[in-house]
C-alpha cells in the first residue's frame, strides 16, 4: 500500500512539473486571472460601506527640519564601516598586486606580508586560492585570510594576517570543510561546456553530467535549446566553496526527451545512478578517458602525422595538456604498464569479456601490472612520449584483440538493479529530487520565454 501512495505521489508530481514545464505562459495567465477574481470579489464587499468620498478628511501640517550636513556626515565619520572582499589568488601576484585588486592601500600591511615567510607561502604561486580582506574605511587592512585544501586532507587550512595593537600577526589553522548542495540550470547554445560555464557550473560537474547521460545523450550533437539542471555537493569553507564534490541528481532534455537520474547507495552495496523508476543508469564504461578534453583525431582513415601515408587509426586521439589526469573507463587488471615502440609509455587494462582498453603516449604512469582498478581511477597523466607530435592521450578499446571504435563503450550496461528491501527508501528519494529539478527546470524555462 505504502508503495502504491508513492508511486501516486511520483505520479502527481511528475505530472505537474511537466504541466508548469509545457505551459508556463497559461498558467501564468490563469493564476493572474484567479487573483484579479479575488480582488474583484473584495471590490464587491467593500463596495458595501460608506462611499470613501463621502468620509471627513483632515489635513495636518507639521514644519520639519532636516539635520545639517554637516552633522550627518559627522554621524557617518563616527561610525566605524568594514568593507569585505573576496578574490582568488594568481600566478603573478606580489603583495602589492593582490592588496590593490582586494581594494587595501596599506603600505605597511603590503611590506609586512612581503617579509613573512608564513604569509608568502600561503599567497604566492598558488593559483586559485581563495582569499578574503576585511578593510576600514580608509582601506587599511583589518584581516587577510587565505582558505585551501591541502593534499590527502579531508578538511582546509586558513592562513590569517590580522591587525593588532602590537602590529600585524600570522596565524595558521586547521577546520573542517562544510558539507552543502547547490542546485543549478542551463540552456544550450552550443555544447554543454559552454552552457555549464554560462551557468557557473563546475567543469568536474559537466563532466559527471557527460558520463552519467552518456548512454541516453549524444553530447556530439546536441541542439540548441537542450535543457538541463543539476544538484551537486559543495565542500565550503567560512562560507565559500572550495571544491564540488558528487552529482546527486539531474535531469536533460534533450531533442524533446527528457532523462532523469539520481544518486542513490544502498545499504552494503556501491552507490550509483538510477532513473526515477529505478533502472540502473551505470554503464561498464565511462564516455571518455580524460576530463575537460576534445576529440583531436576519430577511429578512421587518416594521414598519419609522422609516417606521412594514409593509415587506419586505431583508437581516438584526446587532446589535452601535459600532466592532464588519464582515468581508467572501467573496471579491470592491468595487463601491461611500461613503454612499447611508437605508443611510448602505455598502459593496457582487462575487462570482462575479452576486452582491453590502452592508454598511450602517457608522460607518467601510475599503475603497476596485476593491480585491480575500478572505473575512474588514475592510471597515468597525458604526454607525448612515443610517437607523437604534442601531448594528447591515445586511447584504443579492443575485442579479443581486434580494435573497435572506442565510441561504443558507453553504450554497455554495467549496472545492478534495486532490491526490493531499499525500493522504498529510493522512491522517497526519487520524488523529492524530482521536485527540486523541476523548479530548477521552470527557472530555466522562464528565463527561456
Amino acid at each position: 500500500m505504502i508503495n502504491g501512495i508513492l508511486a501516486a505521489e511520483e505520479l502527481i508530481a511528475s505530472r505537474v512539473a511537466h504541466t508548469f514545464r509545457s505551459y508556463p505562459k497559461q498558467i501564468t495567465t490563469a493564476i493572474a486571472a484567479l487573483l484579479l477574481c479575488a480582488g474583484g470579489g473584495a471590490f464587491a464587499v467593500a463596495s458595501l460601506g460608506p462611499d470613501a468620498a463621502d468620509l471627513p478628511v483632515q489635513q495636518v501640517l507639521e514644519a520639519v527640519t532636516p539635520l545639517s550636513f554637516a552633522t550627518q556626515t559627522e554621524a557617518l565619520d563616527n561610525h566605524n564601516f568594514t568593507l569585505f572582499r573576496t578574490d582568488v589568488t594568481r600566478a603573478s601576484d606580489t603583495a602589492d598586486a593582490l592588496l590593490k585588486r582586494l581594494g587595501i592601500e596599506d603600505a605597511v600591511a603590503s611590506a609586512f606580508i612581503r617579509s613573512h615567510a608564513e604569509a608568502r607561502g600561503a599567497l604566492f604561486n598558488r593559483v586559485g586560492r581563495t582569499v578574503t580582506a576585511e578593510a576600514t574605511q580608509e582601506n587599511r587592512l583589518e584581516r587577510l585570510s587565505a582558505r585551501w585544501m591541502p593534499d590527502g586532507d579531508g578538511g582546509f587550512k586558513r592562513m590569517v594576517v590580522e591587525s593588532t595593537p602590537a602590529g600585524f600577526v600570522v596565524r595558521t589553522e586547521n577546520d573542517a570543510l562544510t558539507p552543502s548542495s547547490r542546485l543549478a540550470s542551463g540552456v544550450v547554445r552550443s555544447s554543454l561546456f559552454a552552457a555549464t560555464d554560462a551557468a557557473r557550473i563546475p567543469d568536474s560537474v559537466a563532466s559527471q553530467l557527460a558520463d552519467i547521460f552518456a548512454g541516453d545523450v549524444d553530447f556530439r550533437a546536441l541542439r540548441k535549446g537542450d535543457r538541463f539542471a543539476v544538484v551537486y555537493e559543495t565542500f565550503e569553507a567560512d562560507g565559500q566553496s572550495l571544491r564540488s564534490g558528487r552529482v546527486l541528481s539531474a535531469e536533460f532534455e534533450s531533442n524533446g526527451k527528457l532523462h532523469q537520474a539520481l544518486w542513490f547507495q544502498p545499504p552494503g552495496q556501491k552507490g550509483s545512478y538510477y532513473r526515477p523508476n529505478g533502472d540502473s543508469l551505470r554503464r561498464a564504461y565511462l564516455s571518455s578517458p580524460v576530463e575537460f578534453s576534445r576529440v583531436s583525431s576519430g577511429f578512421a582513415m587518416r594521414m598519419h602525422p609522422i609516417l606521412n601515408s594514409w593509415r587506419q587509426h586505431n583508437g581516438i586521439d584526446f587532446a589535452a595538456p601535459t600532466g592532464t589526469a588519464v582515468r581508467t573507463v572501467g573496471d579491470g587488471t592491468v595487463s601491461f604498464a611500461g613503454t612499447q615502440s611508437g605508443y611510448g609509455n602505455i598502459v593496457i587494462i582487462n575487462h570482462r569479456d575479452n576486452q582491453q582498453t590502452a592508454y598511450a603516449h602517457l608522460s607518467r604512469i601510475d599503475v603497476k601490472v596485476g593491480q585491480a582498478v575500478s572505473q575512474g581511477d588514475s592510471v597515468g597523466a597525458v604526454g607525448s612520449t612515443g610517437w607523437a607530435t604534442g601531448p594528447h592521450l591515445h586511447f584504443e578499446f579492443r575485442v579479443d584483440g581486434e580494435y573497435r571504435d572506442p565510441t561504443t563503450l558507453a553504450q554497455q550496461d554495467g549496472g545492478v538493479p534495486l532490491s526490493p528491501a531499499a525500493r522504498p527508501a529510493f522512491d522517497r528519494m526519487a520524488l523529492a529530487a524530482r521536485a527540486e529539478l523541476a523548479a530548477a527546470f521552470s527557472v530555466v524555462q522562464a528565463s527561456a520565454d
